[in-house]
């Protein structure tokens, strides 16, 4: 089942979208079930077997072109992000370095992030707006210190994001990134969730991202160094991951910065993030006023 958060006539909804519906219209959950606030709520209450299969005797409220996407999940307690997973990105640094023996971890915050179809900013302050196409998980259950064999029990579905960074604010500091990875409407994240019933989290997954239709990043989950079931256990040990929570697990080689000159986002720009058996997240870049 494919779960997405939505607004509709002004209001945030939620709602479903059966895998196989060829009609790809939306069931709205938040008029027809009550009790629920949104889709993290949903997560929390484990309600989503119940609305899943509500959703699939419903026909739908609204169509796509209808609703204006929000981030699946507006709302997450947390939104962690893992820095450089994919050996290949490891490699293309070119410093020599060894693979490492823990993953890099960093925090974004709800406004910089857009949902599927909306503009993403490009910030007056640079001109180094740069994409990463990044496979996401949801946390479907709350936990601390998960054991990695139990790593699937703990998420609820996967979505995608644009994990967009402003290249020369990364490096504004020693030791952190933050700066660069919290402009406001700076990435984004959509188009909605798949739960773990329709597409395995723990099997071998692709990510592919394409700037105006020319594919720049193409990767598959097997190459990462930081699988998915060692990144619940590894986050958990510090942090209590809860239903809602977003763990963007790293992106591929081919970020606009790895290319001689660099190609970063400009006005007009068409950014796609496509992960077979999710969708594709799509975006388009404008240039935010000062």
């Amino acid at each position: 089942m494919k779960f997405l958060s939505f607004k509709h006539d002004g209001q945030d909804c939620f709602g479903a979208i059966n895998v196989d519906d060829k009609d790809d219209g939306i069931v709205n959950l938040s008029k027809r079930s009550t009790g629920i606030s949104d889709l993290r709520d949903a997560i929390r209450k484990d309600q989503l077997n119940q609305l899943g299969e509500l959703a699939s005797t419903s026909a739908p409220d609204h169509a796509l072109n209808e609703v204006e996407f929000l981030p699946t999940i507006p709302n997450p307690e947390k939104i962690i992000c893992i820095g450089v997973n994919y050996a290949n990105r490891n490699a293309e640094y070119k410093d020599g370095s060894d693979l490492p023996k823990y993953p890099s971890v960093f925090m974004r915050n709800r406004d910089s992030l857009v949902g599927h179809l909306q503009d993403i900013m490009n910030p007056p302050e640079s001109d180094q707006l740069d994409y990463e196409g990044e496979i996401v998980l949801i946390v479907g259950k709350e936990g601390r210190r998960i054991a990695e064999s139990d790593a699937h029990l703990h998420v609820a579905g996967m979505t995608i994001m644009n994990e967009g960074s402003v290249r020369d604010y990364l490096r504004h500091a020693k030791f952190n990134v933050t700066q660069g990875k919290n402009f406001e409407k700076s990435g984004s994240l959509g188009p909605w969730m798949v739960t773990t019933d329709e597409l395995d989290p723990m099997g071998q997954l692709q990510v592919i991202t394409r700037v105006n239709d020319e594919e720049r990043q193409n990767d598959v989950t097997d190459n990462l160094m930081f699988p998915f079931r060692f990144l619940i256990s590894y986050l958990s040990t510090f942090y209590r991951l809860k239903p809602g929570d977003i763990i963007a697990t790293g992106t591929p080689n081919g970020a606009g910065a790895r290319f001689d000159p660099p190609k970063y986002l400009r006005q007009g720009d068409i950014v796609d993030v496509e992960v077979p058996g999710i969708g594709i997240l799509k975006n388009s870049v404008v240039d935010e006023a000062p």
